[in-house]
């Protein structure tokens, strides 16, 4: 049995060991300061796919991990008892005007192609999905491939099927020899920045909000760059800011005030919804916008994956497949896209 030392307890540190734990691997995983405590305990959890066009091994990557996350979630869920929070619900999106309905129409044709057949991407009237999301044109994009997470709900449930496979999570690591993986987010972008002397990535803050509002298996809504997230729980998360300078990590401000007035202006099951939470932190983004994934640059033997920024939750359960197939077997098949030497 190989023995895997993984640092951070957030999505891409977590479902790594989990992957590596299911494999037979005794796995330990490493924070400080708990599970999710970063980025990872946010509020949003959209599992969007790209615009089903112009493909490259990116998007390929990413309509992989988002078609493999339904079974990956049901047995991270089965062995570990904590529901993730995880359904395909699917999305919806407004149609502005004839010109975004001339092309969201040729969007229909390149997902039937791109997207196996497995999923659609079609043009609804709006009345299909009746009082939810109103469309400037009447019409409104709907997609199947589209999931919603519970992003804490999910980290518990991972922690849970690593520790009912064996493996163990503390603060600090037992010691002795292991294979290492770092997934330690914004602190390793900025570790390896300063190593380095160049910027190789930088924390990018987003505020977002939870209503209570029982929308059930509704499709989260994007519209006007603002996700919508109905979860199973009777609340609708809403986000996010994107925040290149800030000063202080973690509180919100009138960013968020105004993404709340908006999310009460696109979606009229909100209007008069409560805010029953509001909160902010700082998303790991790789030079390359990808994420960042191989041998660790400063640290000979050991691995490194971070960089998840937007789409962590969506893109987990492929980095969790090639970095484990990469420690554990020695099998290097990270696309090109995702190679640290991109963000180098």
């Amino acid at each position: 049995m190989a023995e895997v030392t993984v640092f951070g307890a957030g999505i891409f540190g977590l479902s790594i060991a989990w992957e590596c734990a299911r494999r037979g691997a005794a796995v330990e995983v490493v924070d400080p300061f708990g599970i999710g405590a970063g980025s990872s305990g946010g509020l949003v959890g959209a599992l969007a796919p790209h615009v089903p066009e112009n493909w490259n091994p990116k998007k390929q990557g990413q309509f992989e991990s988002l078609e493999r996350a339904e079974r990956f979630w049901a047995e991270v869920a089965e062995v570990g008892g904590v529901d993730p929070g995880y359904a395909r619900t699917g999305r919806l999106q407004p149609v502005a005007d004839d010109a975004a309905l001339v092309l969201a129409r040729a969007r229909e044709v390149s997902a039937r192609e791109v997207w196996r057949g497995r999923y659609h991407w079609r043009v609804v009237p709006e009345d299909a999905f009746p009082g939810l999301l109103p469309s400037p044109s009447g019409w409104l994009i709907h997609d199947t491939l589209s999931a919603r997470m519970h992003p804490r709900r999910a980290c518990a449930a991972l922690a849970a099927a690593i520790r009912a496979r064996g493996g163990r999570i503390g603060t600090e690591a037992a010691g002795g020899v292991a294979i290492e993986v770092w997934a330690t987010g914004v602190a390793g972008l900025r570790e390896v920045s300063e190593a380095l002397g160049r910027q190789i990535g930088n924390g990018v803050k987003g505020q977002a909000a939870l209503f209570r509002a029982d929308l059930g298996t509704a499709p989260q809504l994007f519209a006007e760059a603002l996700h919508i997230v109905p979860h199973g729980d009777g609340t609708v998360a809403i986000g996010s800011t994107s925040e290149r300078d800030f000063d202080v990590p973690d509180t919100t401000d009138a960013q968020l005030d105004a993404l709340i007035d908006k999310a009460r202006r696109l979606c009229p099951p909100l209007a008069d919804a409560p805010v029953t939470e509001r909160w902010a932190g700082v998303r790991p983004r790789a030079r390359s916008r990808a994420p960042m994934l191989g041998a660790h640059p400063l640290r000979p033997g050991a691995f490194i994956a971070n960089g998840g920024f937007k789409i962590g939750f969506g893109i987990a359960p492929k980095v969790a497949e090639l970095m484990a197939d990469l420690v554990l077997d020695g099998t290097d098949a990270i696309p090109a896209s995702f190679r640290v030497e991109e963000s180098l």
